[in-house]
């Protein structure tokens, strides 16, 4: 079988893992968003003065899971068994344990345990992936200020409440 001139050509290997990474993390990430949309509890719960407006956060994780998504993929394309790639794998679990913890069953301490867990797992997923690909540990520094931001709000949360 011979290939037509005008025939596009398949992704190659790198660019379709890559595709699978940023699909999977985002359509995971969304989905548990999306099912555990906050509802009338986080509406009547007192929340600290620093908190965004609600619509800030769906764009915000959408670009974070691409930054996640492209440094897990970096990473695992050097060793998909190494330090890094298992500290990726305990960060994102813990991420999307987060949401059902919070918003579901309505446990902002249980939340706050897990969102500091996945802060030290993106911090030590940094610090260990830096020196084997320091892009994917820079990919990760927007993500963790985040989380750190999100940690000191989910604090304020359970402090108020």
């Amino acid at each position: 079988m011979t290939m037509r001139e005008d025939e596009p050509l398949a992704p190659a290997p790198r660019a379709r893992s890559l595709m699978l990474f940023v699909v999977l993390v985002l359509a995971v990430g969304l989905a548990i968003g999306y099912l555990t949309a906050p509802g009338y509890w986080y509406l009547k719960l007192a929340k600290p003065g620093f908190t965004p407006p609600n619509w800030v956060f769906a764009p915000a994780w959408t670009v974070l899971y691409v930054l996640i998504a492209i440094a897990g993929w970096r990473v695992c394309r050097r060793d998909c068994d190494g330090r890094p790639m298992r500290l990726w794998w305990i960060q994102l679990v813990l991420n999307f344990f987060w949401s059902p913890i919070f918003f579901a069953a309505h446990l902002p301490g249980l939340a706050l345990a897990d969102i500091l867990l996945m802060l030290v797992a993106i911090l030590a997923f940094i610090a260990t992936a830096w020196r084997q690909d320091r892009l994917a540990a820079v990919l990760f520094l927007p993500y963790a200020a985040w989380v750190a931001f999100a940690t000191a709000l989910n604090a304020g949360i359970y402090l108020l409440n």
